[in-house]
């Protein structure tokens, strides 16, 4: 993740703006809840019947899992050399648009 964010930075132009979607870190317990039991429950059922791969699904909810906080990968981010660094939570956090700019 550094080495990509970094080689981002690197090949941006001045004034260049970086954007990232990801899934994220819910930040309303009600709808945590929920969408754990979502993740967990239905999603990984879907990839079997749909995509006929039940293991595929469960890893993309354990990696969604691992990505780091909000807060986390805006310092990451920031790490890499981009400044005004934000993000803005969608759908109470369970995506999240970060963005930087090389200045």
């Amino acid at each position: 993740m550094d080495r990509a964010l970094q080689e981002a930075h690197r090949v941006l132009k001045p004034g260049g703006q970086f954007l990232c979607l990801e899934f994220s870190h819910v930040d309303n317990t009600f709808i945590s809840r929920l969408y754990d039991l979502y993740s967990f429950q239905v999603i990984p059922v879907l990839g079997k019947v749909i995509a006929g791969d039940w293991k595929s699904y469960q890893y993309l909810i354990e990696s969604i899992r691992l990505f780091p906080s909000q807060e986390e990968f805006k310092e990451i981010i920031e790490d890499a050399g981009f400044r005004k660094v934000t993000y803005e939570n969608l759908t109470s956090g369970i995506v999240a648009i970060h963005s930087g700019f090389k200045l």
